[in-house]
């Protein structure tokens, strides 16, 4: 490595030059006017160059020959205070080898200085076999959407939404970890990575472990029951039949409530839920959620309702606190013991309107608080427990669309308390 190498790598050259040979991902440094200082070992593999040939040599080569032309003129802009057209932008670009050949590639670029000097360190990702891993996944969520039909056409259009939200969360992913790479520049923001990184990985961890164990369960049981059924031909056999076709009729309510929540997350996503204000009392839709979740209640619960509003009129939209009230009141059951009581509670302060919903549940642990609201996310003594861990993330969103406020206190082995605060009208719509 070239002497110069080592004086841009800081006072601990050995950690960081080991990391920055190691490295998967291209990584390439070139002065101000574009001439390369640095390659590691995964940029001469990509472009079948030698280290000697491409130091000292302009970034151009590496381009295709429409890109050359550009790039000094990019450079020139960014220097005389113009819009960065690459620097700290990460997106598609085309990268030529040594033999001519093209290839599709993912470039980041970010500016540092060192000593007083401009440098600019490229991280480049070769996407030509990501694309046929993209078309092997769409083959295969496309068997997947075939055999699931077979069993209820009711999910066709929902699976559809689910393979999108997939792509997306994937993608994020990846271009997470893309961001993260270039924090790679001292030992303390290395480590600050790393730990980013093992987040991330529990955070994936945790949502292929809820996929496979919330869709397989009910999958399982419609299968198993379908082919039970037919082991019981006769009139007097009812009874039996019925009993698997009410299995068969849960587990698709289950799947069917599992994708809503995909689909609400991706029309938040896209910015397709907007504000519909409306007239309602409270008391009313309290009465209307209480009487759909009373079928769900176990042995002994019971739920509240304490009120110092009665008969309190908001202007929101209706449709978005129903599913807050009956996202929050649900949980409530799902995560409480039987015989234990769950506390609604109304008041208001000036223009604002607070509900609190109180459990005597199992509480949500110190360490996993601070996460609760992230998607996919399931605190670590509600892994068994059937749900999606978006629930919370969605709840949260409509309550800003709403122009209100979530906080909560919980211990765990104690019981939780969500208390939600919204004006009394929203008058304008929000997208």
């Amino acid at each position: 490595m070239p002497e110069n190498q080592d004086n841009i790598l800081g006072t601990n050259p050995s950690i960081l030059k080991a990391i920055f040979e190691t490295a998967i991902d291209c990584i390439i440094v070139i002065d101000q006017f574009g001439q390369i200082q640095m390659v590691n070992e995964a940029t001469t593999t990509l472009f079948s160059y030698d280290r000697d040939e491409l130091i000292g040599q302009n970034v151009r080569m590496l381009m295709p020959d429409h890109h050359r032309v550009l790039h000094d003129q990019y450079l020139k802009n960014y220097h005389e205070g113009g819009p960065a057209k690459i620097i700290g932008i990460g997106r598609d670009e085309k990268g030529k080898r040594k033999d001519g050949s093209i290839f599709h590639m993912r470039l980041a670029v970010n500016a540092v200085t060192v000593d007083g000097e401009r440098f600019y360190a490229g991280i480049i990702q070769d996407k030509t076999h990501l694309r046929s891993a993209e078309a092997e996944i769409d083959r295969m969520n496309q068997e997947l959407e075939r055999k699931v039909i077979q069993r209820t056409l009711e999910l066709e259009e929902k699976n559809n939404q689910l393979i999108q939200i997939n792509t997306t969360l994937n993608r994020e992913i990846k271009e997470r970890q893309q961001i993260e790479s270039t924090l790679r520049d001292n030992e303390r923001e290395l480590q600050n990575a790393l730990e980013k990184e093992k987040e991330l990985n529990e955070l994936k961890s945790r949502f292929v472990s809820m996929a496979s164990h919330e869709f397989r369960t009910p999958l399982s049981t419609i299968q198993s029951s379908a082919g039970l059924i037919s082991r019981y031909p006769l009139s007097e056999q009812q009874q039996q039949r019925f009993r698997h076709i009410e299995r068969i009729k849960s587990s698709v309510n289950i799947l069917t409530g599992i994708l809503d929540d995909f689909l609400s997350l991706a029309k938040l996503e896209e910015g397709r839920i907007s504000m519909n204000p409306e007239t309602f009392t409270f008391d009313e839709l309290v009465t209307e959620v209480l009487d759909e979740l009373r079928t769900t209640l176990k042995p002994g619960q019971k739920t509240i309702h304490e009120s110092k509003t009665s008969n309190i009129q908001l202007v929101q939209d209706r449709t978005l606190l129903k599913h807050v009230l009956y996202n929050l009141l649900s949980n409530a059951t799902k995560y409480s013991p039987e015989n234990r009581s769950i506390f609604l509670r109304t008041k208001m302060s000036g223009p604002i309107f607070q509900f609190e919903i109180e459990d005597q549940g199992i509480g949500i642990p110190t360490q996993d608080q601070a996460h609760l609201f992230t998607r996919f996310f399931r605190a670590k003594n509600a892994i068994n427990i059937q749900g999606t861990g978006l629930g919370l993330n969605i709840v949260r969103q409509y309550i800003n669309l709403m122009g209100g406020e979530i906080q909560f206190s919980s211990a765990e082995g104690k019981g939780s308390c969500f208390t939600i605060r919204i004006p009394i009208s929203s008058e304008t719509p929000t997208s």
